[in-house]
Parts: C-alpha cells; sequence; structure tokens
C-alpha cells in the first residue's frame, strides 16, 4: 500500500525481505532479500536511498544508529522508534512527560507481580516489553501462580492496571522533520480475540473535548519523541478520559481507512514526512467510513469445498460494488489478516453491516442472510 502510493509521488522503493513472495516483495521492481535483524543486509537496502524507513518496529536500535553514524537518513530515527520497540521504554517517557497512561511497574519475580497487585488489584495485565503485536505477547493474569510461570518464561515484564475500559480508540499524526503535523480525526477499533476486526470512523458518538483531547495528546508524543512520519497512538477510553496503550510508528492498521476516507492517506502523508515534503489533507471523504480486516477463517482451511477465492472476489465486487477491497496476497491460514475492505457512507449502522458481511464472505463463504445473494450472483 505504501508502495501505491509512492507510484503517484514520484518514488520508487527498494524492499528488504525475507522471501519473494511477501506480498511488498510481489510488486516492487526493486527488491534486496535479507534479515532486517543483520546490519549487513541493512547496509544493502540502503545503498543509494534517500531514507529508509520501516512498516514494523524490529530493526534493531543497535543497527539504525549505525546507519546513521555512516552518513544514512533514518526515519523515524532509532531515538524516536525505540518507544515502539520497547514498551518499558514508553511508558517510562509518558511517566517523565506527565501523560495519561495505566497504572504500571517494571517485575521480575511473582513477588514484584503480587506487590503490583496489592495497589492495583487482581485481575491485572503482563505485557512482554518487545516483540508482542495483535494480541501476542498480552497475557491477563488473576493470580500470582501464572504471573510466576510467565516471569519463569520471559524474565522481565510489564505489569499494568487492567483499566476501566469503554472502548479502544486511535489517534493518528504524522510528523514531518521541521515540525510540521497533520491529524486525523479519532477512530473506533473493534478488537476480537487480540486481532484488530474493524475501524469506525470517526469513531462513533465521541464527544469533541475527548476526540481533541486525544489528537493533542498524540501531536505532543510526536514532538516530545521527534517522530518523523506516521505515528498511532493506541488509546483506551476510560469513564474519566483517554489513557495511552502502545504506539506504532509507521502506518498502522487503524489508518487503513484513510486510502479511500481521507483526502491524504496514511501511506501518502508517511511519505511526504519522511521525505520532507509539505503534509496533505486529512478531511474525510465521506461521513462515515469502516474498515474490516479479512482475516483468514474457513476458507483459509486445508480442504476447503466451496467457493474460490477468484469467485468470492467475483461474488464480492457484483454485490458489493460500493466496497473496496484491498488483498494482501499472503499464503492463507486461519487468523492471518490476508486482506481489508472498506465501506463509505453516510449512515454508521449500514455502513457497518456492508463492510462486515463483506469481509465474512471473503474470510468464511458465508452470506448474510441481510444480503442474500440473487440467482446471478
Amino acid at each position: 500500500m505504501t508502495h501505491q502510493a509512492a507510484i503517484a509521488l514520484g518514488q520508487s522503493l527498494r524492499v528488504l525481505a525475507t522471501d519473494p513472495e511477501e506480498s511488498a516483495a510481489q510488486i516492487a521492481a526493486d527488491v534486496v532479500l535479507g534479515d532486517h535483524r543483520r546490519l549487513a543486509d541493512l547496509r544493502r537496502v540502503v545503498d543509494g536511498a534517500t531514507v529508509l524507513t520501516f512498516d514494523h518496529e524490529h530493526v534493531p536500535t543497535e543497527h539504525l544508529r549505525a546507519l546513521e553514524e555512516e552518513g544514512h537518513r533514518v526515519a523515524p530515527g532509532p531515538d524516536a522508534l525505540v518507544h515502539a520497540q520497547d514498551k518499558l521504554v514508553l511508558r517510562r517517557a509518558l511517566a517523565d512527560a506527565g501523560e495519561p497512561q495505566p497504572a504500571w511497574a517494571e517485575v521480575v519475580t511473582a513477588t514484584d507481580v503480587a506487590s503490583f497487585a496489592a495497589t492495583q488489584g487482581w485481575p491485572l495485565v503482563l505485557k512482554t516489553p518487545r516483540g508482542g503485536y495483535d494480541g501476542k505477547g498480552v497475557f491477563v493474569v488473576a493470580d500470582e501462580s501464572v504471573a510466576a510461570e510467565l516471569i519463569e518464561r520471559h524474565g522481565v515484564l510489564l505489569a499494568e492496571q487492567r483499566v476501566p475500559m469503554v472502548r479502544e480508540l486511535s489517534a493518528q499524526v504524522a510528523r514531518s522533520p521541521f515540525g510540521q503535523v497533520a491529524v486525523w480525526p479519532v477512530v473506533e477499533t473493534i478488537q476480537r480475540n487480540g486481532v484488530c476486526a474493524e475501524v469506525l470512523a470517526p469513531a462513533p458518538a465521541l464527544p469533541d473535548e475527548v476526540a481533541t483531547a486525544a489528537q493533542e495528546l498524540a501531536v505532543r508524543i510526536a514532538d516530545r519523541l521527534g517522530v518523523v512520519g506516521m505515528l498511532a497512538v493506541e488509546l483506551f477510553q476510560t469513564p474519566d478520559g483517554v489513557l495511552v496503550n502502545e504506539l506504532a510508528m509507521r502506518p498502522h492498521n487503524s489508518g487503513h481507512w484513510t486510502i479511500e476516507g481521507a483526502r491524504t492517506s496514511q501511506f501518502e502523508q508517511h511519505l511526504r514526512a519522511v521525505l520532507d515534503y509539505p503534509l496533505g489533507s486529512t478531511a474525510m471523504t465521506a461521513p462515515v467510513v469502516v474498515m474490516a480486516n479479512v482475516l483468514g477463517g474457513a476458507a483459509a482451511e486445508e480442504g476447503w469445498a466451496g467457493p474460490s477465492l477468484d469467485e468470492r472476489l467475483h461474488h464480492l465486487m457484483a454485490h458489493w460494488p460500493d466496497v473496496k477491497l484491498h488483498w494482501y496476497g499472503k499464503d492463507q491460514r486461519r487468523g492471518r489478516k490476508l486482506g481489508h475492505v472498506t465501506a463509505l457512507g453516510e449512515d454508521l449502522d449500514g455502513v457497518r453491516a456492508r463492510a462486515a458481511a463483506a469481509a465474512r464472505y471473503l474470510a468464511d463463504g458465508v452470506v448474510d442472510p441481510a444480503f442474500a445473494f440473487d440467482d446471478e450472483h
């Protein structure tokens, strides 16, 4: 999706991929096969490039510092990116800045966890500081014995209060090297089994003052950390306001709706920011936009006897001609993000129903009764 945005800007991407069958490697003309954890491979991909940027947070910080010392431009830089890589680093930085976040503690023993629970109560949340995503590395723990097992397995963990959450939100901001910022409307993210299933833009029934506070919070974090490019601030909405959950310094799943739903998509905006171009308008193109992820379901399982992917795509396009599809070219397996669909309109219930029905049909071959196919489709 970043590659598509680059074409319109007259730019070209070089992609570092571990396998030629990876999504971006299938469509990019300039592909370097290698491992993001190897400095030698990073040197190959950055040679002659204007800027090095990312679609995940897992490139070792020390490698990025080495590249900067060699004169390469990295955006976001390692001093900023480490806050998206390490949740303990993030929590300390937010505490120093006085920004709202759940109560937390670094824990290295079961006794540490019990002490934290004595003040915050059970159950609580334990997280691995690095490497977790889509619910991985996040554990809701109700007693000390389970905590002891997790400490034994993972070592140092982040303990967090299990907050009285109303819902999850995401505030996205883009920032240029010289501090120009652009924000999109705050969205609601719907999680299922730890994975984002839907994004509702704008977040329905969100008071203006809460939305503005969330956007201002995202801008403050971007400025304080010196972010260059996209920043997604994942938030918990509570009865008292918003708390920072995690950060992503890249185009993020909660912003995929912007491809059709905003004048400037997060992918184009990320490129504008890292290239230090003026940022684009973030105005919505419709009153309501809903993105639904296509998560691998029955159709991704071995022995599937239902309609083929090509048939499902045909039926989707015929039955929901206003729904836009993005298919990622990944191997199919249950639970994996295989693509997403986006619907636009004026009525949240209707837009959301179309997006959810289209995504479910692609994943499971199941037609929602409200959208029954006729004999021709």
